[in-house]
């Protein structure tokens, strides 16, 4: 066999499999094997209540840290 032969058989092997890709991939739901797009997750937002309390506990850590470390002489 030459290199051509080679080449189109390793082809025609190629559209096979992607045909049989693409029909199983209709037959389990698995559009993204089926060659379609999929949306993006929809991205989780946060409520106004849990960002206060969010910046409540960051607040209470600063002011930790803040007791514990010496203060500064002004010179």
């Amino acid at each position: 066999m030459d290199l051509k032969q080679i080449i189109a058989d390793l082809v025609a092997e190629r559209d096979r499999l992607d045909m049989a890709i693409k029909t199983l991939g209709g037959v389990t739901g698995n559009r993204k094997a089926a060659g379609a797009t999929t949306a993006a997750p929809k991205r989780r937002r946060i409520s106004a209540a849990g960002r206060k309390r969010i910046i409540a506990a960051q607040r209470k850590r600063w002011a930790a840290v803040k007791a514990k470390a010496p203060a500064k002489k002004a010179s």
